[in-house]
């Protein structure tokens, strides 16, 4: 039992378990705690590359037991969103085999032509002839549909250009603009929540992103948990007008006693004990 109410968590990964090939630092005694406790919990990533499968083996290899059922990536998010919207449907992808992958489980096509979507994921197999062709078929009237917005991703050598400064580029063509599944949209974060069975007083996200992970918590009322392992620190808080409920080193120290403050203010963070902040 975590606290005087069982939460379940929403997990980022990349700054948050890890960066990139290497664990953050207790992060794997928070992932057994979290078994040993049966308390519910889902990884999210806003990386539409890897399978669910491929993600749980790299887990596997970094010490993280895992399996499909504890993934839940924005390539399945937009999959079903889209299958949902038009069953049977067919996309042109700009993307890689997690997008794909998931796409065909949910009875999509792929094609060069005539399609009803042009979805963007991330990927470096990308080329200027697969932009100019989304070009031309969201100008034909095809819907444009982002796996997400961020406008980079991390690398071993730095960051490298994300799925939304792609979209960016067909959205100037075009003068449309993408609709977007993954975080901090709700219909990834509520898909997430409903697969734990979970209610949102009960769900908490956990993200070293504030524009993402914690905008998206926060909107759909889940307590989030803003890790400083990541990308955002200390000193960037006041810069936003919304607010973490809680502000810590890194996932191992979560307490395992969770007592949140009944309100946030935005403008102000209270050393609460050791690593731990709380708004």
């Amino acid at each position: 039992m975590v606290g005087t109410m069982k939460y379940g968590f929403l997990l980022d990964m990349d700054g948050v378990i890890y960066r990139g090939k290497r664990l953050v630092p207790g992060a794997a005694e928070f992932i057994r705690r979290l078994r040993a406790t049966q308390t519910r919990f889902l990884f999210l990533t806003n990386n539409s590359q890897r399978t669910r499968r491929d993600v749980a083996l790299k887990l596997g290899k970094m010490g993280i037991e895992a399996t499909e059922r504890d993934i839940f990536t924005c390539a399945m998010a937009t999959a079903r969103y889209v299958a949902q919207q038009k069953p049977g449907g067919t996309a042109f992808v700009i993307g890689e085999g997690g997008l794909l992958s998931a796409l065909h489980i949910n009875g999509y096509t792929v094609v060069d032509d005539d399609a009803d979507y042009v979805i963007v994921g991330e990927g470096r197999t990308m080329s200027f002839e697969s932009i100019e062709k989304a070009v031309r078929l969201v100008d034909a009237g095809a819907k444009l549909i982002a796996t997400n917005l961020d406008p980079s991703c991390p690398t071993e050598d730095g960051i490298r250009p994300g799925c939304g400064a792609i979209v960016a580029m067909i959205e100037k063509a075009t003068g449309k603009e993408a609709f977007s599944v993954g975080k901090p949209s709700p219909i990834m974060m509520r898909a997430a929540r409903k697969q734990l069975g979970l209610a949102s007083a009960e769900t908490v996200m956990v993200g070293d992103t504030m524009e993402t992970d914690i905008l998206g918590g926060v909107g759909l009322g889940y307590k989030t948990i803003l890790v400083l392992s990541g990308g955002t620190a200390i000193d960037d808080l006041p810069a936003y007008a919304y607010a973490p409920d809680l502000v810590v080193d890194d996932v191992g120290h979560i307490p395992e006693s969770l007592d949140f403050p009944a309100g946030v203010d935005p403008q102000r963070l209270i050393p609460h004990s050791g690593n731990v902040l709380t708004a």
